[in-house]
């Protein structure tokens, strides 16, 4: 197949640049898996399209503000340059060590010192990769989160246009309500419609609720740079699938019961576990597994999603759950009833 079977006309306008005014206030898009039949709802109304005995797995990275502004360093003289460089973390190799973008890339080579706020964090260039991601070790802080959090800014996606301002609110928005593991570059998007209030309604039904980490890596805002889907290769992102949840998977598994994943990066972190061996068992790893028709899903049932980019390798996974042509017409419908697309934007059920 190709990149261009999973492209759609979206109208630039629909492409939601603020949250809802409430968390749970999206519109959702039902669409039946088997037969493409589709129902206009509202996410307000989830709960209500879960089973007593679901179990529903949620992603609970939490955002970081990864988009951090500093200067160079001259290395023989320690004086500072006056023009400004943004550094956007995407992964975390290793202690101290991030994969990251920066602007302006011409002059950040291997050794270029960086320096951001007053000093409170200070990185060296280590090498360059292949579309001019930079690798950093930063200097040792006794805290490098406290400092992140005191001198980053969120990274919203790059089609929500604030320019380099992000606002206030985003730093509550752009994070779900049960966030917990710091580690995220992007939101799981799907988890940011939850509420307590919501969650609540859901265990009343007799769902169960578990939760994933899977911390959200460069590929969610880099396009896709070749012409086939046999080529795609998607960077490795860090999970981790804890006791309890491999527990429930095991248990939902034996008892026949369905399997609801709200979000993409929660599919793409089951299915990887659920090729580790004949059950979950919990460990901590990373994968880049690429999901597209034609895959043979061991572990979800059913999915909460938003909607996807045109040509993306999300889009590619959702239509690897319902049918590439199911989930078109669903786009088609979404974009004809003024859906709000991507990250701020509605979501769809596939069940």
């Amino acid at each position: 197949m190709l990149v261009t079977d999973f492209d759609y006309e979206l109208p630039e306008e629909l492409i939601a640049q603020q949250p809802p005014p409430e968390r749970s206030g999206a519109r959702m898009l039902l669409v039946d898996r088997d037969t493409g039949d589709w129902q206009d709802s509202a996410f307000a109304h989830f709960p209500e399209q879960l089973r007593e005995g679901d179990l529903l797995v949620l992603n609970n990275s939490r955002v970081i503000p990864a988009r951090l502004f500093g200067r160079r360093v001259d290395a023989a003289s320690g004086a500072e340059h006056t023009g400004r460089v943004e550094v956007f973390l995407t992964t975390l190799r290793e202690e101290w060590v991030w994969e990251a973008l920066v602007r302006p890339g011409r002059k950040m080579h291997a050794g270029t010192q960086l320096v951001f706020g007053n000093g409170e964090l200070r990185a060296e260039v280590l090498d360059r990769g292949d579309f001019g991601e930079r690798t950093l070790r930063f200097a040792p802080v006794p805290d490098f989160f406290a400092a992140l959090e005191a001198l980053g800014r969120i990274p919203l996606p790059p089609y929500i246009h604030r320019g380099e301002q992000d606002a206030d609110s985003d730093r509550e928005r752009y994070q779900t309500v049960f966030a917990r593991d710091r580690g995220s570059v992007a939101a799981p998007t799907a988890g940011l419609h939850f509420t307590p209030e919501i969650l609540e309604r859901i265990r009343q039904r007799g769902v169960e609720v578990a939760y994933v980490t899977l911390h959200v890596g460069l590929g969610t805002f880099q396009p896709v740079r070749v012409e086939k889907l046999e080529d795609i290769h998607l960077h490795t992102e860090r999970y981790t699938l804890p006791e309890e949840t491999a527990h429930a998977l095991n248990a939902a598994r034996r008892d026949g019961r369905r399997v609801v994943a709200a979000g993409t990066t929660t599919v793409r972190t089951l299915e990887h576990c659920a090729r580790q061996g004949e059950e979950f068992t919990p460990h901590a790893g990373s994968t880049n597994i690429f999901i597209s028709p034609g895959f043979t899903f061991r572990a979800a049932n059913a999915l909460l999603t938003n909607f996807h980019l045109p040509q993306s390798t999300l889009l590619m996974l959702v239509s690897a759950l319902a049918g590439r042509d199911h989930v078109l017409a669903a786009y088609r419908h979404a974009v004809a009833e003024r859906y709000r697309f991507f990250s701020y934007g509605d979501c769809m059920f596939l069940s």
